[in-house]
């Protein structure tokens, strides 16, 4: 009897322009799986609802946040969201109110289960939203890794328990 193949959970994050935070979360979940010996459960991608960036690699103040901490994000080049995304990723994981509202209306009535604000289980009540750094100065970027960092904890275990 061959023995099944291992399950694979598509994972994709997703900001305005996947310059800052979404290819930030995707290092970071990514580096987190690995360190749990994991990868081969997972597929992991990150996306933009908007189309400004297409190509672009991530911006160098969220690169090196990221350095930092060890992640590196030097590979990674924006792209925007799709419909096959909607049908393809079995987490879509919104990086505020406005993403997850486009998410929303590009799943439809079929994939809109899978759309979540990745701070939805925050334990501070008062914050639901990664705030987008781009604007800001430096340690914008390094509260957003703060923020993704235990968000993405909280997610691995989340999908892990659910196996």
């Amino acid at each position: 009897m061959t023995p099944a193949p291992p399950t694979v959970h598509r994972v994709l994050f997703v900001c305005l322009g996947n310059i800052c935070r979404s290819p930030t979360a995707e290092g970071v979940f990514r580096s987190l799986v690995e360190s749990r010996e994991l990868g081969a459960h997972f597929e992991i991608d990150s996306a933009g609802t908007g189309d400004w960036h297409i190509g672009a690699p991530p911006d160098r103040r969220a690169q090196h946040a990221a350095a930092r901490r060890g992640i590196d994000l030097s590979n990674l080049r924006a792209r925007q969201t799709s419909a096959a995304d909607m049908a393809k990723f079995d987490y879509i994981i919104a990086m505020d109110r406005a993403n997850h509202a486009d998410l929303t209306r590009l799943a439809g009535a079929r994939h809109r289960h899978k759309v979540r604000l990745f701070l939805a289980s925050s334990p501070d009540p008062g914050r639901d939203e990664v705030p987008d750094p781009y604007y800001g100065g430096n340690p914008g970027f390094d509260q957003v890794l703060d923020l993704i960092e235990q968000a993405s904890r909280d997610l691995l275990d989340h999908i892990v328990a659910q196996r």
